[in-house]
């Protein structure tokens, strides 16, 4: 029987995937040149279990940057459910501080995985900046931000988060930043002066 290639996974075929991906996270976040007979190992699968789903590093890299932007913008939504918006933002902003931070290692193996002659191009954060407009049109909106601005503006206001040293005292440089940030986003909001 032949499967679509777009067909679903099989239950024990999606765990694999999973657990690959879980084990891949925390191994290229310590050491971007992690081998990948090392995850696959401690995923528990074999070769060719590992290869039928990630053909190469680059591909598994590139899934893993896809699922961690994607775990981020998803934060967006549920942080304006339990929020009111201009908290909701501001906790959002924490928790993309955090990613960056925590997964600079990975950031060096998505690096290294498209830069090389012939890589794959870096996927674009398109999750990301949709949920940034999101936050940002819903706090619009409830008058607690600027009338405005744009995702690209906000992603360039906190791109010096991927500035920081991990290793160093990041948070309370990164509180600062965000804060700094915040204030500029609610300079010339209708209600503040």
């Amino acid at each position: 029987m032949r499967h679509k290639k777009d067909a679903p996974l099989r239950s024990d075929a999606q765990r694999n995937r999973e657990r690959i991906l879980e084990v891949a996270v925390a191994e290229l976040t310590l050491c971007a040149d992690a081998p990948l007979s090392v995850i696959a190992k401690k995923a528990g699968v074999g070769q060719g279990t590992f290869y039928r789903n990630f053909p190469n590093r680059e591909a598994l890299v590139l899934e893993i940057y896809r699922h961690e932007m994607q775990q981020v913008a998803e934060a967006a939504c549920e942080l304006l459910q339990a929020h009111e918006p201009e908290r909701a933002l501001r906790e959002w902003m924490d928790h993309l501080a955090r990613f960056a931070m925590t997964k600079a290692g990975l950031a060096d193996a998505i690096r290294q995985a498209t830069s090389a002659p012939g890589s794959p191009a870096k996927p674009e954060p398109t999750p990301v900046a949709s949920a940034a407009e999101l936050l940002l049109r819903t706090n619009e909106e409830a008058g607690t931000i600027r009338p405005g601005v744009t995702a690209d503006d906000f992603i360039l206001a906190i791109a010096g988060l991927w500035q920081l040293d991990p290793h160093g005292d990041w948070q309370s440089r990164a509180a600062r930043l965000l804060d700094f940030v915040m204030d500029g986003l609610r300079a010339g909001a209708p209600g503040r002066r």
